[in-house]
């Protein structure tokens, strides 16, 4: 029996990274490592073995090995040829044993998964109890002014749409799949960063250079018009301008994170266990709804 079609030529993805780490536009994986950083610094926790998984660059690995922290990196392309603690490794393919680690990274890779719930089950599995998994991934309106221009112009001119952009997961959704890949304590919230370009084609070089332009496997394979792609820039401006003229580009960056059960951790009240009134606790007087 055979599953769904990939979403995401794999492959592809691979080769363009590998492309783009040679003069890559890092300024999204920078913020990241930083607000990383912040983040982990709130957890009271020594966590000795850590896994940075696929991340595309080095940047969240050298600002938690700055902390003090020994970083093994599952990375999809080898940009530090040198580095001991560095292996090419598939974040839907975990090369590692149960129980390896206590902290697991992720920063701007899961949402090029395939098969993203079978990625986050084999996470669970690879934290020791009481490990901690915190991810970064771009999400929900992501994108939303260019694929908005593109489709638009497509529509058109051709009279139809490919598709050009990768759809993003809505972060109810990934709450879910931490939910049933078995993490305790899952947590989800999404950052909006916003960048400003002098035009659409601005932001598409940056794209490129980051590795981040189309590879869905049922994309067009028919390079777009090029009165397609002008008409594209003209529609992003006129619809994502401001007013001095630079166009905006939305990433909203959903973080996800959660443990691997362990008994010292908070577990929710049993149904019907609370021992104080919602109203007591509120101050308030209790009555009854009024009948139909």
């Amino acid at each position: 029996m055979t599953g769904p079609p990939p979403l995401f030529d794999r492959a592809l993805i691979r080769r363009r990274l590998a492309r783009a780490a040679r003069k890559p536009a890092s300024f999204l994986l920078d913020r990241v490592a930083i607000d990383f950083a912040e983040r982990l610094s709130l957890v009271s926790r020594p966590f000795p073995r850590a896994l940075d998984l696929g991340t595309p660059g080095p940047q969240i690995a050298e600002t938690l090995e700055a902390q003090g922290r020994i970083i093994v990196r599952a990375a999809p392309i080898i940009e530090r040829p040198h580095s001991p603690l560095l292996l090419i490794g598939d974040e839907e393919a975990l090369p590692f044993a149960s129980e390896s680690f206590d902290l697991i990274v992720s920063g701007l890779c899961l949402q090029w998964a395939n098969d993203l719930p079978g990625a986050l089950v084999q996470i669970r599995r690879a934290l020791a109890p009481d490990g901690l998994f915190l991810a970064a991934l771009a999400g929900g309106q992501s994108l939303i002014e260019l694929r908005t221009a593109l489709t638009s112009a497509e529509a058109q001119l051709v009279g139809g749409a490919s598709p050009r952009v990768a759809p993003f997961a809505d972060i109810r959704d990934l709450g879910h799949l931490l939910q049933r890949a078995g993490f305790a304590l899952p947590v989800t919230d999404v950052e909006p960063l916003v960048a400003r370009y002098d035009s659409m084609l601005a932001l598409m070089r940056d794209l490129r250079a980051m590795g981040a332009t189309n590879a869905l496997a049922e994309r067009s394979r028919v390079p777009l018009r090029r009165d397609v792609l002008l008409r594209a820039v003209e529609i992003y401006a006129e619809r994502f301008a401001d007013q001095d003229g630079r166009v905006r580009a939305t990433f909203d960056i959903v973080w996800l994170s959660g443990w691997a059960p362990h008994e010292s951790q908070q577990k929710p009240l049993a149904p019907g266990s609370a021992r104080v009134r919602l109203a007591d606790a509120l101050n308030v007087s209790e009555g009854r709804l009024p009948r139909d």
